[in-house]
């Protein structure tokens, strides 16, 4: 998949105005931040120029995705990066972090997305000055364990950036994968496999049943098998109520998301005054989507 597919794969119309996805309409403090830093955090990997620079490199889509992702954990065997990335199709990320791999020396895969990232994040939020945010959330992510989390921790041992742009892109990111890790432990922790998480996750949020967990590379034949042991577990409705989650669905991806908010706690807890810092991140990933640097869709800004 190349650049211009993944966006268009988001480019289908929206109402106005924007529906609000459950979780985000009564958010814990955790899914506030979760939500308020997604654009910033993955402007890596949907900033156009950034892409360009990775696909100057041989990297498609799917390779700068994965590969840009799974560095930051070193060079591990295939099965490592599986089963950290935990909701995606496995055999569709091996081929991808190892095509990525033997395309782009990972030194140097690293410097380009680092450096093409910070430029293009800088041109789209201009002369905002986010020092002191950057600063905040810098220090909070430093300051907390990172045990059983692998992507974060990864992560926070690469070098930080120089620039205070550099340094909010990299907090973020760090948070989403702080919260990300955490999700998929409470997940495994209820015995849930790949396709069950991103089943339960798109119906929570409010997507039609398959259309999140497909673009992870499932087959809708593993999809419909996912939601019909779903069905028999009375979490999801039948097909003519349009599989909605049932009020017992509903109540335990509920109880999922709040689990997942009590292990990200230790970040909130870290950062303080959260009030101080949610306006001006909503503000600055609303202009990611503005520059065309996140998908405007708010349901694919919820499942993430």
């Amino acid at each position: 998949m190349d650049y211009a597919d993944a966006v268009a794969s988001f480019a289908h119309p929206l109402p106005t105005p924007l529906p609000v996805p459950a979780p985000t309409g009564d958010a814990s403090a955790a899914r506030r931040l979760r939500d308020a830093i997604e654009p910033i955090a993955m402007h890596s990997i949907w900033s156009k120029r950034t892409n360009e620079r990775l696909a100057g490199l041989g990297l498609d889509f799917i390779t700068s995705y994965v590969w840009g992702r799974a560095a930051s954990l070193g060079e591990p065997a295939a099965g490592v990066v599986v089963a950290s990335f935990a909701v995606f199709q496995p055999d569709m990320i091996a081929a991808a972090y190892e095509r990525g791999r033997s395309t782009v020396a990972r030194d140097v895969m690293l410097a380009a997305r680092a450096e093409s990232t910070i430029e293009s994040l800088t041109e789209t939020l201009g002369d905002a000055d986010v020092s002191g945010i950057a600063a905040m959330l810098q220090t909070a992510v430093g300051s907390i364990s990172g045990m059983g989390r692998p992507l974060f921790s990864g992560l926070r041992d690469q070098p930080w950036p120089s620039s205070p742009i550099g340094v909010l892109w990299r907090s973020c990111e760090l948070a989403r994968e702080h919260r990300g890790d955490g999700h998929i432990a409470v997940c495994l922790s209820e015995g849930l496999d790949p396709i069950k998480m991103n089943v339960l996750t798109e119906l929570f949020v409010g997507m039609p049943l398959g259309s999140y967990s497909a673009s992870r590379a499932w087959s809708a034949e593993q999809i419909a098998d996912a939601a019909d042991d779903l069905r028999t577990a009375g979490l999801i409705h039948a097909a003519d109520q349009d599989h909605a989650l049932t009020d017992v669905g509903l109540d335990y991806r509920r109880e999922i998301e709040a689990r997942t908010d009590a292990l990200d706690q230790p970040l909130i807890d870290a950062i303080g005054d959260l009030d101080a810092i949610f306006d001006p991140l909503q503000t600055w990933s609303a202009s990611c989507i503005q520059a065309g640097s996140f998908p405007p869709d708010p349901f694919k800004r919820a499942a993430g």
